[in-house]
């Protein structure tokens, strides 16, 4: 069975930013994948040349919410997110015809 390695797409205003100024993409990836296996990935899947990944491990954090019952408390778990910058000229298109 093939390892998943790219998990999603980061879609926020930062990273719309960074994908229109600068055609870098953020990606939710497996904790165990190295840039090798994340750049092979996003070439084989969208279709591109890329020319670099960064990559860095965000830590977990605590969330409490307050509900009627009570306060909840949680942890959200902690991620590895890839930045992949892509040679010139090319782009992602993640949202397809809409």
């Amino acid at each position: 069975m093939a390892k998943i390695i790219l998990v999603r797409p980061i879609i926020t205003e930062k990273a719309d930013t960074l994908s229109a100024r600068l055609k870098q993409y953020s990606f939710v990836v497996d904790k165990k994948a190295n840039k090798i296996e994340i750049r092979k990935a996003v070439e084989t899947r969208y279709n591109v040349a890329v020319e670099s990944v960064n990559t860095l491990i965000l830590p977990g954090k605590q969330k409490t919410r307050m509900t009627k019952t009570g306060v909840l408390r949680g942890r959200k778990p902690s991620f590895k997110k890839a930045v992949v910058t892509l040679v010139e000229g090319e782009t992602i298109d993640f949202f397809g015809d809409l």
